[in-house]
């Protein structure tokens, strides 16, 4: 029986289905008289002659072409069986698309008033709906060849990606203030896209901001901000670690006498940069008679019998090379054992008292 109408519809439109073209690939072959049905949740693009013509909204509807049965008929026998007069039908989904996803692929890095540069990544949630068909089909479906919906949110995430860059660069100060800031982020960043969508024949229906996250790599570096926060001093703990690391370091040395001169040596360091530590804990309270007994403070409170050129500096409150010089020219009794000079307490104090 010759064909003389047809039914054009897309029942099986699923959820991800954005768009349903019929038919699905080339022209279409649609006769005078041919029904259209569009179900509630779609509108049908009609297209001829490869342009956009109407929007058919929900129900049934008449549509005429240029492809008359008898006509159309000769007309292929002129051009090798092809039609002359060509239509094609988009079928659009009208639901709204909730819960979709949008994420960083690679983390972003900005200025941080605190840590100097940080880097982030952001995730969040967004939902949508078709408002223009006519748009959406002529301006993102017909250039970009996208149909379903995963695809057409892997091309909004580079969109959303971008203007979240330019909001965060131009409100962020600090990460540490950002978990406070994220509905005005969000509002922010809804604003500037609802643009970008209604270009599309999209609308933006919801936006948020689900978190922030700084990489691995920043976390390290706010954990030792805040490491510094509640030590307070910030010189008083590099040399405060500056000691340690060289008391550990003599401790490592070889065994026998080595090992105990290695040992004595980072002691008597150790014991000096504890002499500077208590001095800058102690700087900015009084001046004047304060500060003399600040000095004092400094002192070791055990001193060693037996010393080493720095343990007697640090005790003298002198240089090592102060303690070297008064023993050269025999002013301070000390005993070379190796290469190194040990100076008793009694002889300091002989010194001090002559």
């Amino acid at each position: 029986m010759p064909r003389i109408i047809d039914v054009i519809e897309a029942p099986d439109q699923g959820p991800q289905d954005l768009v349903v073209r019929v038919p699905e690939f080339g022209p279409g072959d649609f006769r005078l008289g041919s029904q259209l049905i569009v179900r509630e949740s779609q509108r049908a693009v009609f297209y001829r002659d490869g342009k956009s013509l109407d929007v058919f909204g929900p129900g049934r509807h008449t549509i005429t072409t240029a492809n008359l049965p008898i006509l159309s008929n000769l007309l292929r026998l002129g051009t090798g069986g092809k039609d002359i007069f060509t239509a094609e039908v988009y079928f659009v989904s009208m639901r709204e698309l909730t819960d979709l996803k949008w994420g960083t692929p690679e983390p972003i890095t900005l200025r941080d008033t605190d840590l100097g540069l940080v880097r982030l990544r952001a995730f969040g949630q967004y939902s949508m709906q078709v408002s223009d068909p006519k748009r959406f089909v002529d301006q993102f479906v017909g250039t970009q060849g996208l149909y379903r919906t995963s695809q057409i949110t892997d091309f909004l995430r580079s969109i959303i990606i971008s203007r979240m860059t330019d909001v965060l660069g131009e409100n962020m100060t600090s990460i540490l203030d950002l978990p406070r800031l994220f509905d005005e982020l969000s509002a922010a960043l809804r604003a500037k896209l609802q643009d970008d969508f209604n270009a599309m024949g999209l609308s933006l229906k919801q936006f948020r901001i689900v978190s922030i996250s700084p990489t691995e790599e920043t976390a390290k570096a706010i954990d030792e901000r805040a490491s510094m926060g509640a030590i307070g001093d910030m010189n008083a703990y590099m040399q405060f670690k500056a000691a340690r690391a060289m008391g550990d370091a003599a401790q490592q040395e070889g065994g026998g006498a080595s090992e105990g001169l290695g040992m004595g040596a980072g002691l008597g360091m150790g014991m000096g940069m504890a002499g500077m530590i208590a001095q800058a804990m102690g700087q900015g309270q009084q001046g004047g008679q304060q500060g003399g007994q600040q000095a004092a403070g400094a002192q070791p409170t055990q001193v060693p019998s037996v010393m080493t050129l720095e343990q007697a500096a640090a005790y003298l409150q002198v240089s090592p090379a102060d303690v070297q010089a008064l023993i050269d020219e025999g002013s301070l009794k000390a005993k070379k054992i190796g290469s190194q000079y040990r100076i008793s307490k009694q002889a300091i104090d002989e010194f001090l008292a002559s």
